[in-house]
């Protein structure tokens, strides 16, 4: 069975994005964005919150087509294209571009999604992070701290009444200064 694992990106001071959803300050080069191409082309799935699935839908879907998109610009348009992806969101109607409606984060669901995909599922968004984090649904995190301080914003942990053991799984550090710090739950069970 696959693993539900955490994809994103911080501020050395735990930020997501900064005021007024900034995230300007990310610093994904062509080194990193190659790296992310080959670990989300891997998964079976992607999860995501209502607004990150927003944000990703307003660029990706023809980012290919843009004359100012980078090779692996245009090799993730293609890849989250085609991945099936599902958001959660209770305001929400539909979704395109390969993308599931879903109301709530049901643990049972969710190991039925594993199950089914068999690979891993991607996880990204901080408030549905921290709603699977509450229900002990993440199995691996790969953060991408990024060598800025942001100051404000959007945190990616929030505060939580459960003490979390992690175990470091691998890091790497690229070029651009960005550090992937990947931690896998040291209470996991084996798949």
């Amino acid at each position: 069975m696959g693993k539900i694992v955490l994809f994103m990106s911080v501020s050395l001071d735990g930020f997501i994005e900064g005021p007024g959803r900034d995230i300007g300050w990310h610093q994904v080069d062509e080194e990193l964005h190659q790296h992310m191409n080959v670990e989300i082309g891997k998964l079976g799935a992607l999860l995501s919150g209502r607004v990150t699935h927003e944000l990703m839908a307003d660029f990706w879907p023809s980012a290919d087509k843009d004359p100012d998109s980078t090779p692996a610009m245009v090799e993730f348009a293609g890849i989250w294209r085609e991945m099936p992806k599902y958001v959660f969101s209770r305001t929400l109607e539909r979704a395109d571009w390969n993308t599931t409606v879903v109301r709530d984060v049901v643990p049972e669901e969710i190991r039925a999604l594993k199950a089914r995909y068999g690979g891993d599922i991607g996880l990204g968004g901080a408030d549905l992070a921290a709603e699977f984090l509450r229900q002990g649904l993440v199995d691996e995190m790969r953060v991408y701290v990024h060598p800025v301080l942001v100051g404000r914003g959007k945190r990616l942990f929030q505060e939580a009444d459960a003490l979390t053991m992690l175990r470091l799984a691998e890091s790497r550090t690229f070029g651009n200064g960005v550090v992937l710090l990947h931690y896998e739950r040291a209470n996991a069970p084996e798949a």
